[in-house]
């Protein structure tokens, strides 16, 4: 993997997870209720998802010493012209969609066993 793509799931990857960490907290919260804290999970993660989408959207338009990606990379391996900052965009927008569609499929993934749980007869302790 070139230094630009491995940086980048790196900073992104971590990014992502304190996210997932929040979110599963917060679930965690609602542990009286399974299918609301699924639900509640799904909806964050969502909502996740949509920024992540947003960041891969407008990837291209940001300048790449403006990240922490860039920081990351040895100062050799930073781009300097205008085809490596390209470049650079490419992999963080692709980066960035990468982690959004698998957040989508978990979130749906989420919100549909929060909704089968009351069909199924889970009910919340009382």
């Amino acid at each position: 993997m070139d230094p630009y793509r491995e940086t980048a799931f790196f900073c992104v990857g971590r990014a992502v997870m304190f996210g997932v960490l929040a979110i599963a907290l917060f679930m965690l919260s609602f542990a009286f209720d399974p299918a609301v804290g699924l639900r509640s999970g799904g909806t964050c993660g969502l909502i996740m998802s949509a920024i992540l989408l947003w960041y891969a959207q407008t990837a291209h338009r940001r300048k790449p010493r403006n990240t922490e990606t860039f920081l990351l990379l040895p100062k050799e391996s930073r781009p300097k012209d205008d085809w490596s900052i390209r470049v650079f965009s490419t992999v963080m927008a692709d980066t960035y969609l990468y982690f959004a569609v698998r957040t989508f499929g978990y979130s749906v993934a989420l919100l549909l066993v929060g909704v089968a749980l009351p069909w199924l007869g889970v009910t919340p302790a009382k």
